[in-house]
């Protein structure tokens, strides 16, 4: 099974930080990642690897974010249909924290948050892995 084409799977995380240089220094000296720079547009981008496995990635808060957000880890489930599942999360008592949008090269995701709190993302990847 493929994390990034199986609906409902697990296929990301994603460490959003004041201070990335902190946390690749941490991150590394607790589980041993692999830590590579990345080409993302907009904003330098960090891959974490674990056993050569791209798993995740750490970037600065971008300046969107809503004042006093502090660091948080995010996590990707992937979805055929993104914009399909934002019209359920409302639909089922959730809300969109953060609607459907592109990330170049890499797909459409949105941020939800569930009717008791909690936070996750929605991804529909546009790549083949």
């Amino acid at each position: 099974m493929d994390r990034f084409h199986t609906h409902g799977d697990f296929s990301w995380a994603e460490l959003e930080t004041t201070d990335v240089e902190a946390a690749k220094e941490f991150y590394q000296g607790v589980f041993g990642w692999e830590l590579a720079q990345s080409d993302m547009p907009g904003a330098p981008y960090t891959v974490i690897k674990a056993g050569g496995r791209e798993v995740g990635g750490m970037m600065r808060l971008p300046p969107q974010a809503p004042p006093g957000t502090p660091p948080h880890w995010l996590v990707y489930v992937t979805v055929n249909d993104v914009d399909e599942v934002a019209r359920k999360v409302e639909e089922l008592g959730g809300r969109l924290l953060v609607q459907p949008r592109e990330i170049p090269k890499v797909g459409r995701f949105c941020v939800l948050q569930d009717p008791q709190g909690a936070v996750l993302a929605a991804i529909q990847y546009s790549f083949s892995s």
